[in-house]
C-alpha cells in the first residue's frame, strides 16, 4: 500500500454520513445496581473521551445510566461494542438517547400527575369564563 492510501485510511470517518438516530449520548439499561462511576468510566472510557456519566439513583432509574461522549464516533463505537456486553452476569442494553421519546415520556408522566390532582381536588380542568 502506498503512503497516500495509508493516509486516506487514517482519516477520521467525518466524510461518512451517519444515521439520524446517532448522537453523543448513550442510554444504558440493565446495569448492576451496585456499579460505580469508576466502573462505568473503565468500561465506556475505552472507546473515547467521556464528558459525563449519570447513573440512575432513584427506585425507578436504578440500573440505568446516561453516558455522554465528546465525539459522536466514539459513542457509535461504544454502542456497537458494548451492546450485549456482560457486566456482573448482566447483559448491557446500550441505546442512543432519543430526546423526543424522552420528552414524550416526561409529558405523559406530568399529564398523569395532573389528572390525579384534578380528580383529588374535584376539578375538571376546563377553564370557565
Amino acid at each position: 500500500m502506498d503512503p497516500q492510501q495509508q493516509q486516506q485510511n487514517l482519516k477520521p470517518l467525518a466524510h461518512k454520513k451517519l444515521p439520524p438516530e446517532v448522537n453523543r449520548i448513550l442510554y444504558v439499561r440493565n446495569l448492576p445496581f451496585n456499579i460505580t462511576d469508576e466502573d462505568m468510566y473503565d468500561i465506556f472510557g475505552k472507546y473515547g473521551a467521556i464528558r459525563q456519566i449519570r447513573l440512575g439513583q432513584t427506585r425507578d432509574t436504578k440500573g440505568t445510566a446516561y453516558v455522554v461522549y465528546e465525539d459522536i464516533y466514539d459513542a457509535k463505537a461504544a454502542l456497537e461494542k458494548l451492546s450485549g456486553f456482560n457486566v456482573a452476569n448482566r447483559y448491557l442494553i446500550v441505546l442512543y438517547f432519543n430526546l423526543s421519546k424522552h420528552a414524550q415520556k416526561q409529558l405523559d408522566k406530568e399529564e398523569e400527575q395532573l389528572r390525579k390532582l384534578q380528580k383529588r381536588e374535584g376539578v375538571s380542568g376546563e377553564q370557565t369564563k
